[in-house]
């Protein structure tokens, strides 16, 4: 039967774009680590070429998911639910935003870390980068899971990976723990207004993983139905 006659039936397929946004994502909190990175050491020059870079990037996977969710198939035959597709690029949009917003907000008000944190923090960037490299990579086994129409090796491949990405994630948490009880120590040495931005930045920067386990959480779905 011929390939565009087929393309017809079942529209164009979702899982090349969507690993393509993913990859854009976990990019941007990539450039996050090494934003950090400058940040901590006061190198503002590179910091702000680096909050330029992730903007970018954020803008290009907002265009991603637009032209997605405009040719998103409404196909009876895609093996799971259109809106189940929408919410995982959702997620995965989200990653990138929230990625825009902390170097937004530590550019805007050159926020500075203090030096008992700058390793912890380094640290804590790192970690929650590896989660969404792993949920890329879960998000990258979308191809094979349609292929073999969500059964066999693949579910069971697909499932440790998604237990390593929650493991990854509680090691994030105990990590945001840890800084803010660092960071509680060193209240009375700082400026309110610093305290209440710092911890906000802590938590936003948990927030990725938490994204990032959101979108394992989005594929066992897709596995469960």
């Amino acid at each position: 039967m011929p390939a565009d006659y087929l393309s017809k039936i079942f529209g164009t397929s979702p899982v090349k774009p969507l690993q393509e946004h993913m990859a854009r994502a976990t990019e941007s909190v990539g450039q996050l680590v090494q934003y950090i990175d400058a940040v901590t050491v006061d190198d503002w020059e590179t910091a702000d070429a680096l909050q330029q870079t992730i903007g970018t990037l954020e803008n290009a996977a907002d265009d991603q998911k637009h032209a997605l969710r405009m040719n998103l198939p409404h196909s009876m035959f895609m093996p799971v639910a259109r809106n189940d597709l929408l919410e995982l690029l959702t997620t995965q949009d989200r990653i990138a935003n929230k990625a825009k917003d902390i170097a937004g907000l530590m550019t805007g008000r050159r926020m500075q870390v203090p030096p008992s944190m700058a390793e912890g923090m380094k640290i804590f960037v790192r970690r929650c980068h590896d989660a969404t490299v792993q949920a890329d990579r879960t998000v990258n086994e979308l191809d094979e899971l349609f292929e073999t129409g969500f059964r066999g090796a693949e579910v069971s491949l697909v499932k440790s990976m998604i237990e390593e990405l929650n493991q990854i994630e509680s090691d994030t948490d105990t990590l945001q723990v840890a800084l803010r009880a660092e960071l509680f120590k060193l209240e009375r040495e700082l400026p309110p207004v610093d305290v209440m931005f710092l911890y906000k930045i802590i938590e936003w920067v948990g927030d990725l993983a938490d994204l990032a386990q959101r979108v394992g959480s989005r594929l066992q779905l897709l596995l469960a139905r």
